[in-house]
């Protein structure tokens, strides 16, 4: 009976020594699809439809700013391709009809008061100068696709399904380019960012499993080292590790207080 007491007492300091083996780290939640917004050009916010906390779909308006300017742009680059498309036509006819011309001047052994090699320069000027308005609409329809471009920029849509996080715009403001304007994050795609030590970082590998724990809702589940990054910042001797979870039905946002369980168990 002695002796089965004092096994279970080492089973149970075998057991005691495994568990003290764990380390628990810190992380923070956040979002593997986080999109800044910024503009492109210059100009005055018209309309801004979304706040703070708005969930948003692919595709959906999230603000406009003042056309104006841009929408005569764009009108005279639509013009400028029109009237090139009809130079285009006015020489193409021409061209035609001088060689209509040339084939009637064969076929009835020559036309009283023409002659041959006239038409024949006529035709070549004519052909370049069709060749030349091509050119010209070639570089108007350029032009015209830039111009949409630019039109399609000046109502901003989301690149993707998100929550708006950031607004730093409002209706009036002046948006500079390269200014972000909005940022989105994907509440579905969430991982967990921990920071560690060299020290331990032969105690973790990529597939490796973690019990993963977020305090505040008393939420827990297995988690799965996803990449180990070096920091950009190597005076801090430290190593990044995104862990992805599944979060289930779960209350869980970007920034939240997470808890992970480093264990030497596979």
């Amino acid at each position: 009976m002695l002796f089965y007491k004092k096994l279970l007492m080492v089973v149970f300091l075998l057991v005691s020594i495994v568990d003290a083996s764990d380390i628990t780290l810190t992380g923070t939640v956040v979002s593997d699809g986080q999109k800044m917004i910024g503009s492109r050009y210059m100009g005055y916010v018209k309309k801004v439809f979304v706040k703070l906390g708005d969930k948003v779909e692919r595709e959906d308006d999230l603000y406009e700013m003042e056309s104006a300017e841009f929408d005569m742009m764009k009108s005279q680059a639509d013009l400028m391709l029109e009237q090139s498309k009809i130079v285009v036509e006015f020489w193409r006819k021409r061209l035609e009809n001088i060689n209509r011309r040339k084939e009637r001047y064969k076929s009835q052994k020559g036309i009283p008061g023409m002659n041959f090699d006239d038409m024949e320069a006529q035709a070549e000027n004519v052909s370049g100068m069709l060749d030349s308005a091509q050119v010209m609409v070639e570089q108007a329809s350029i032009k015209a696709k830039q111009m949409a471009t630019i039109f399609n920029y000046l109502k901003m849509k989301a690149p993707s399904a998100g929550v708006v996080v950031q607004r730093n715009i409002k209706v009036g403001d002046m948006v500079m380019p390269g200014m972000i304007t909005i940022m989105l994050v994907d509440t579905e795609s969430l991982e967990i960012d921990v920071s560690l030590s060299e020290g331990i970082i032969g105690r973790v590998r990529e597939g490796k499993k973690l019990a993963v724990e977020i305090p505040s809702i008393h939420y827990k589940t297995i988690g799965t080292v996803k990449a180990i990054i070096p920091d950009a910042n190597p005076m801090t001797h430290k190593i990044k590790m995104r862990i992805s979870f599944d979060r289930g039905d779960a209350n869980i946002f970007p920034g939240m207080y997470a808890k992970v369980i480093l264990s030497d168990k596979k």
